[in-house]
């Protein structure tokens, strides 16, 4: 079986939601499956053709904000259709434009829809328009869509539903760190912080977060764990936030063991949101059994967490007041006993959609 996927930067070592998916999904997938990713080059810090099993195809693309995921993708759509693989694997919404044509030359595509990007409040009304438009292509000639989220699956007619199933983000496992020394290195001490992870871009309320820590007088650091992309309007703001205020850190994108310390040692965890598709960080932080603040967004409320652990989305004060109390609180490790996919049992449910649609 020869899947082609688009739709990512690529991996490994690069940031994004749906960047950690594609490599914790392909990667647990069985050996004999011939799996190639193209990767977008201005985002690849190595020169490597193939990752474990997996191999990659590198194709130019730019960094320019809503043209980067068009032309790289229509690219990928000429390359598969002269390399012809069994399957393609599109994620999300904005490379799903090119469905159709891929369609048109009878090549089987999955789609994963991770969110709804034209909800985001980065993109301006063209680029809104061309989102939805990508979402109708994609979601009406797809063979068969995959939602992360459940709710979002359920907004759709019948139809759509018929040919989709949920599956959501799965957990990797990870043993807490035992060693401090590289959160020390950025002068943190254990279970004496706040943390946030993610990219920085606007939909991730980090501006707010900000304001609501300043707000609080918490005598414990803040920190944010993320690169920028972009260089955008927004990034540039909360680098100036950041600098005001020596108790907030931005560290920058973290890998490894850097963000295995980072997540092990935090004493709250807290995702401020405007916009998921099912949050990867927060049931990381959930694995490390870490108290947890998250905005009361419909992606963070399917995870289910005590209604103590949400604050409204946007709401600076409220979340001032958490930040406060949860400063306050001894250091406690938190038992959600919540049960999650592990990455393969996620990858065998795909395999079983490939092989549904090959028959």
């Amino acid at each position: 079986m020869k899947i082609f996927v688009f739709g990512t930067r690529g991996f490994p070592n690069i940031q994004g939601g749906v960047e950690s998916h594609c490599e914790r999904l392909y990667t647990s997938m069985p050996k004999n499956i011939e799996i190639t990713v193209f990767r977008r080059k201005p985002y690849i810090v190595d020169n490597e053709t193939k990752y474990k099993s997996i191999k990659f195809i590198d194709l130019p693309s730019t960094k320019i904000k809503g043209i980067e995921a068009i032309v790289h993708s229509l690219l990928c759509t000429i390359y598969c259709i002269f390399l012809r693989p069994d399957i393609v694997h599109i994620h999300n919404i904005g490379p799903g434009l090119f469905t159709p044509i891929l369609r048109l030359f009878a090549l089987k595509v999955v789609l994963t829809y991770h969110s709804s990007n034209y909800e985001h409040a980065k993109w301006g009304f063209l680029s809104k328009k061309i989102l939805k438009f990508g979402e109708y292509c994609s979601l009406k000639f797809s063979n068969y869509i995959i939602f992360i989220n459940q709710t979002k699956l359920h907004s759709f007619p019948k139809q759509i539903q018929q040919k989709a199933t949920f599956i959501p983000n799965g957990i990797q496992k990870e043993a807490p760190a035992t060693n401090t020394t590289l959160i020390q290195q950025i002068g943190l001490q254990p279970y004496n912080y706040f943390l946030s992870v993610g990219r920085i871009t606007q939909e991730k309320g980090f501006d707010y977060l900000i304001d609501a820590y300043i707000m609080s007088n918490c005598s414990i650091p803040l920190v944010i764990t993320g690169g920028i992309d972009h260089n955008s309007k927004y990034a540039t703001l909360i680098q100036q936030k950041a600098a005001q205020h020596p108790q907030i850190i931005l560290t920058g994108y973290a890998q490894g063991e850097k963000l295995k310390q980072l997540y092990t040692f935090a004493k709250t965890f807290i995702l401020p949101s405007y916009n998921e598709g099912y949050p990867i960080v927060l049931i990381e932080a959930m694995n490390y059994q870490k108290p947890i603040l998250a905005s009361d967004i419909e992606a963070n409320l399917q995870i289910k967490l005590p209604q103590s652990c949400y604050f409204k989305v946007g709401q600076t004060i409220e979340l001032s007041q958490k930040l406060k109390e949860e400063s306050q609180k001894k250091c406690l490790k938190c038992n959600y006993q919540k049960s999650f996919y592990s990455w393969e049992e996620v990858a065998f449910k795909v395999l079983s959609i490939y092989k549904s649609i090959l028959k």
